[in-house]
Formats: structure tokens, sequence, C-alpha cells
């Protein structure tokens, strides 16, 4: 028994050096055998390192090391107390998204090749004969495995258990409790941090790490409290760097998908200043070559076809025309998944414009050049790199408030990891739809990278931004009228928006704004277009809003400001008389709404004179009006803005315009809103000089309760109304006056004209009962509110 147990051993001791990977071909070179599941596969640019590990690899999944490890030959070691939390923390709440644990140990491993690079410059650490500094991504999915490798500084065995069995920098229970009540504790590019990450998908997770200062040494953990170490019996098979190897929990398989990992690289890691391959698998087809029977065969044919001419050109017509026969093979070979370098931190003396068309178009998947870009860096206590673009085109779904998760173009990133695109912390929302790409060096962010903490470094770089932003929206506006003309199509609802949201920058905001005018022939102008062209001694920028600019531009309203020459400018957009409320002035010019009543300051003194003798000549029949639609205005009065309309209708000084009451009535939330508060009483001004007023005065004046001047005074506030942009309430009894009004035209005899007024009265003492109910109703409701 003695001979036999020493047998056994001896074989044991002798199987891993007695493997075969490779048998020499006839000229010396290696030739594989197997490929991951055990067929023939040409392999392409595979390292030692994967062929060594491999090999070492039982038919379980665990290394040699591992397995000595499971078997209680490793020596065991207790996580920090304070780490043990952690670890439950991090995998039950602290991360939002468990795919972030590939961005957390690239990262890590970029931070390893950092060191490695830094110390080989300054002469502490030599590259030896592994200078490539690189990381590697491989999935081994019948094992259930992912690698992670680098040629990075690697780590001693004392390394692995300070970095790994510890928090860095801290180990105190104040911090852990800290953590857990806040989660916002700045802990990136700390290794022992972010590395934890891994048990989100990862049942065990072993670290191959072999140091220059130090032999190769296995680590492993099932984030059980414990961790093992081990010498690594396989000896060197990195050379330098480190292996991060995750066992995969089973519900996890998506993460050794190559086109998982691929994409996720491409989302997080895709600048990152070091390669990163994966490997990957991808079909060819190989020609079949023919056997020696074949060849013969070919021969006898050929000698046949040389007797007769004309079949010899069909045959080779017909061998030109036959297909090579092949077969599909899969190659296996290191893709390099992050080749779009960083374009932000070059110098933009260096780059054409070409460059930076193509990096928009790879990195934001557009089609369309940009309008505009700008690229900058920020030094000092604040640095960060930046390049800003302006699209062609804008993303309507910005504006969708029920959809919250609406990616942002711009994309932060922290020393070319990316960490966010979706946070309004770094550009308000009415720029939402500028591209770009922010590279900070140094962010406050909570240990999963994930959210950002408020910092005055923070509010320091949107102030930047935003500044920049405008900046390059100016310089757009003047250097190119016709891409501003298409950029303003586009984007001038978000820089309206921009005028109610961001009073920091509101006069700049203003300089930016276009609107077609009364004078302008199709042309935008700019308030400072305006301004430049006022009358002498005008003092205000008149405006009207409206729903079109042809329904605008056939406004009554406008009458007497056309006929002297007074610039107007058309407000189309429904967001207009929101954002002007805080605009009150423009270069020391008060801007006024043409459709609310008031003085518009144009008249002269003659004119004046006159208003004030039209005032009192018309004075019955303001009073008539008022009596006759004491439910529907405020008051009537003599017009200073109409020349050939008898009457219009306007807004209280702080009322509701016609353009303002359409889109509040177009509100689903307004459904129940009582009508008296939404259009509250207007103004009626009527027109001096027009022959139906005059006629409607003479009546007044000789007979109040003449029916024909009530109607008269119903069709004269009702057509004002349409006229001004109002709607009317009562449809039915505008048909009817109208009718009575053909009739008397056409002297067509009214049926039942003696019963028509009373029940005229009637009706409109039940709408003023009406009236005063939806009054106290409102009021009543306003009351319960506050």
């Amino acid at each position: 028994m003695k001979y036999l147990f020493l047998v056994a051993v001896v074989l044991l001791v002798a199987l891993p050096a007695t493997r075969v990977t490779a048998t020499e071909a006839t000229d010396g070179a290696p030739v594989l055998e197997q490929d991951l599941k055990g067929g023939k596969v040409p392999l392409k640019t595979d390292t030692e390192t994967f062929e060594r590990e491999a090999e070492a690899m039982s038919t379980s999944g665990y290394s040699l090391a591992e397995k000595r490890i499971l078997e209680g030959q490793g020596e065991k070691h207790q996580f920090q107390a304070e780490v043990s939390r952690l670890l439950h923390m991090i995998i039950n709440s602290l991360y939002s998204r468990r795919d972030i644990f590939l961005r957390e140990l690239v990262s890590n491993a970029s931070d390893a090749l950092d060191k490695i690079r830094y110390l080989s410059l300054t002469g502490q650490a030599d590259l030896g004969d592994n200078q490539e500094l690189r990381i590697q991504i491989k999935a081994d999915p019948d094992a259930k495995l992912l690698h992670i490798i680098d040629s990075g500084v690697g780590m001693t065995k004392q390394e692995l258990i300070t970095n790994l069995g510890t928090i860095a920098k801290s180990g105190t229970s104040e911090f852990i409790n800290k953590l857990s009540e806040t989660k916002d504790v700045n802990l990136i590019g700390q290794f022992g941090v972010g590395f934890y990450s891994a048990f989100l998908v990862a049942d065990r997770v072993t670290v191959t790490s072999k140091s220059n200062d130090d032999v190769q040494w296995v680590w492993s953990s099932e984030a059980d409290g414990n961790f093992s170490l081990t010498e690594d019996p396989n000896g060197n098979t990195l050379g330098r760097g480190t292996q991060v190897t995750l066992h995969l929990r089973d519900d996890a398989p998506e993460f050794l998908q190559q086109d998982t990992l691929s994409s996720l690289i491409d989302t997080h890691s895709a600048f990152i200043n070091y390669p990163i391959f994966l490997w990957s698998s991808t079909e060819i087809e190989t020609p079949v070559p023919q056997s020696d029977d074949q060849e013969e065969q070919k021969d006898e044919e050929e000698l046949k076809i040389e007797d007769a001419e004309e079949e010899e050109e069909d045959q080779e017509e017909e061998e030109e025309e036959e297909e090579e026969k092949t077969v599909k093979e899969t190659v296996w070979e290191w893709k390099l998944l992050n080749d779009v370098k960083p374009l932000w931190v070059r110098d933009p003396k260096e780059i054409t414009d070409d460059e930076y068309k193509a990096f928009f178009k790879s990195t934001f998947d557009e089609t369309d050049d940009p309008l505009s870009w700008t690229h900058f860096s920020a030094e000092g206590d604040l640095e960060f790199r930046s390049i800003l673009y302006i699209p062609s085109h804008l993303d309507t779904s910005i504006f969708d408030s029920k959809n919250t998760q609406v990616a942002r173009g711009l994309k932060l990133f922290v020393k070319r990891v990316f960490i966010t695109d979706d946070f309004d912390l770094l550009i308000p929302k009415y720029l939402a739809f500028i591209k770009g790409i922010v590279d900070a060096q140094n962010l406050p962010l909570n240990v999963s990278r994930e959210i950002l903490q408020q910092s005055k470094i923070l509010k320091s770089i949107e102030k930047k931004l935003v500044r920049k932003i405008l900046s390059m929206i100016q310089s757009l506006a003047q250097d190119d009228k016709e891409k501003y003309d298409e950029f303003y199509e586009e984007f001038r609802v978000n820089l309206k928006l921009g005028m109610l949201d961001d009073a920091a920058n509101r006069e700049r905001i203003s300089k930016l704004l276009r609107f077609y005018s009364t004078t302008s022939s199709g042309e935008l102008r700019s308030f400072e277009d305006y301004v430049s062209s006022m009358k002498e001694g005008q003092d205000k920028i008149y405006f009207i809003a409206g729903e079109s600019k042809q329904v605008v531009a056939s406004s009554p309203l406008l009458e007497k400001l056309n006929d002297k020459g007074y610039e107007v400018l058309y407000f189309v957009d429904p967001i207009d008389e929101y954002w002007v409320g805080h605009l009150p002035t423009f270069d020391g010019k008060r801007l006024v709404n043409v459709a609310k009543e008031g003085d518009l300051g144009i008249e002269s003194e003659e004119e004046k004179e006159k208003s004030e003798e039209d005032l009192k000549q018309l004075e019955d029949l303001n009073k008539f009006f008022k009596k006759v639609l004491a439910n529907k205005i405020s008051r009537s009065t003599v017009s200073k803005r109409l020349t050939t309309t008898p009457s219009a209708l306007v807004s209280a000084t702080y009322g509701y315009t016609a353009n303002m009451e359409r889109i509040i009535k177009s509100q689903a939330l307004n459904a129940g809103t009582p009508q008296s508060y939404i259009a509250p009483r207007k103004v009626l001004e009527i027109n001096p000089d027009h022959p139906i007023i005059k006629e409607l005065s003479r009546r007044v004046q000789a007979d109040e309760e003449d029916p024909i001047a009530r109607d008269i005074a119903e069709i004269v506030y009702d057509t004002a109304a349409l006229n001004s942009g109002f709607s009317l309430d009562d449809l039915p009894a505008f048909a009817s006056r109208i009718h009575r009004m053909v009739s008397l035209g056409l002297n067509i005899p009214l049926a039942d004209d003696s019963d028509s007024q009373p029940q005229q009265e009637e009706q409109q003492e039940e709408q003023q009962e009406e009236q005063k109910q939806e009054e106290e109703d409102h009021s009543s409701h306003s009351h319960s509110e506050l």
C-alpha cells in the first residue's frame, strides 16, 4: 500500500506538468487542437495567459488554486467588519443597475495600468517582457466564467489583503454608518469599493494577481464574510497584472454573451485610455480543397472538350459560372472594442471639421451633420474638457412630461469613464437638445458612481456650460443667418422655455429670439432689429399674439398702427404670452400687447382732442352697450386703434387675451374650470367714425327700447368678439339674430315679433342669473383652496 500511495502522489504532481496544448507541425509551428467546446477551431491572436489558465481548469470550472482553496488548503481570512456590511449594502441596495459591475472592474483595470505606466516613466518599475498595456475580457459560457484581465501594476499578497479585505483609507464604523444613512460618500477611485460590485452578478469572485515585487497569488471569496488566499500553484501565468474571474450566478447568463459585453463597454468604457479587447468569435467561409480523384476527372473532361471547339467554349463558360465550394468555420480572436479615440482631449487647432462631424455621428448615432459645435476646456480649481454640439433636428420626446426617462444628449465622464446622461444638475432642461461630452477630472460622486452630489463644483460647471452654449448659439446667429434660421425653426420653443426658467440668462436669451412682424416682409426679426428701426419718439415695442401669422395679420387691432407705420411683432407660439410676462422691457423699451386695453401712445394732440369729443358724444351709446351686454363686457369706450372696423374686443390689463383663452380652454385639465374665471368680461371698443356706430347712436338717442337697436348691439359685440379672436358662448342666439337682420334687410315680416321681445328679455335674465351663480361658485371654490 505504501508504494501504491507514492505512485498516486507522483501521478497527481506530474499531471499538470504533462498537459499538452499544441502539437508541432512539420514546420515547427504549434497548432492548437481544441477550442472552448472541444472542436477544431482556428484561433488568432490568443495569449499564453489564457492558454495556461484554461489548462489549469478542471471540469468543474475551478482552477487548481481555487480547488486548493475549496479544499481548505489556502489561508483563511475574515473581511473587516465594515466590508461585510458594505458587501451586504452593495448586493441589496447600493447600485440601481447590476450591469455596472463591468464598468467598475474595467475602471479598476485602467487605474492599475495608469499606475504601472507612471512607475515605468519615473523609473520606479520595469515593464519587462510585458510591454503592452491592455485590458482583456473573455467569457466562458460552458463554465459560466467571466474574466477581466489587465497588464497593470498587479498586487502583492499583502496588497490583496489590504485592498480587498478592508475599506481603503477608512476602516471605521463611523464611515459605514454614514454610508448606510446617506449613501453619499466620495470613494470613487479606490480599488476596494467598486470591486465589490462584482458580487451583484457572481456567487464567487477570484482575483489572480502578479506584482513585480512578489509571486503570483490567488484571492477568492463568496461574499460570506471570509476570503481565502493561496500562492498560485501554476506559477507566473500572467507575467504581470491582475485577472478577475467571476463565477456568474444562474440568473446572469446575459453577461456571458459577446453582444451584451460589447454593448456595456461601448456605453461606459469606450474612451478608456487603454485598448480593451473582447475574446470574440466570427464565422468565415473557407474553400474546400479538391481531392486527387476530382483533379484526374477534371483533366479527362478537358481532353474530351478539346476535340470540339464549340463545346470547349460552352464548358469554359460553365466553369466560370460554377461557384467554388466553401464551408463555414468559427474563428476566435481578440476584437478591439474602444477604437474611437476621445476627441475632446486633443488640441482643437489640430482637429478638422470632418473629424468633429464624424465624432458627432459615431458617438450620438446621428446621420446628419451638426449645425455648430464648440470645443473648450476649463482649468484651475475646476478642471474639465468638453465638446458641445447643436444637432440639426429636435427630438420632440424631450417635451413629453410623461416620459421621465428621456436620455439627455449630454454625456458625463469622469476621467474618461462614462457616468450618466440622465441628470438635471449640469444643464437646464431647456437646453436638453444639446449633445456633447463633459469629461471632468474630479467630481463628487457617490460610491456607485451613479448619482451626482450637490456641490459648488456642479453649479460652476453648469454656469460655464450654459454660457458656452448660449455663446455658441449667438455666434451662429451672427456668422450664418441661413443656418440660424434653420436652428430657430427647430429650437425656438427651447429658447422660450429658457426665458421662463433661466432668470440669470434671460437677457442673453432674449437677444436670440426672432419674430415675424407687420413690416418684415417674411423675414425673421430680433428685438435688436426692432429697436434699431423704431420711429422717432417711439418708446414701446408692440406685439400681438395669436394662433398663426395669418390670423394675427388680419386682426382689426392693428389698423391704426399699420396706418401710422408702426411695426408690430407677431407672437404665434402658445408659450409666447407666458414668457413675455417675464420680460417687461427690452433695452429700456416697454413691451405692449395691442390686444389689451390701454393707451398705445400713437395719437397726435389733435387726435386726442377728437377722441375726447367722440367720447362725450357717444356717452349714451356706451351706456346702452353696457346695459344690453352687462354679462359680457365690463365697459364700452371709444377706440383709439380702429380705422375701418366698427368695433373690437380687447382684454383688461391683467386679463386673458383671446389667444390665452383659446390655449387655456384647449387644455384638458381646465375642463371643469368655471368660464367666469377663464374668460372675465372684456372691454368693447367702438369706432366713432363708422356708419354702423353712428346709426346705432342715433337710434339709441331716439328710443333706448328699440328692439332693432338691441339686436344691432348684440351683433356688434358678436362680430367684435369673432374679429378679435374670441369664441361665442351662445351660437344659436347669434344665428337667430343674423336671421332677423337678414329678414329685415329683405323686408320679410318677422313671425311672432310681439312675443320675441319678452322671450329675449327672459333669456337675458336667465343668463345673468347663471353668470352670477358661476361667480359665486368660483369665489367659494377659490376660498376653499386658500
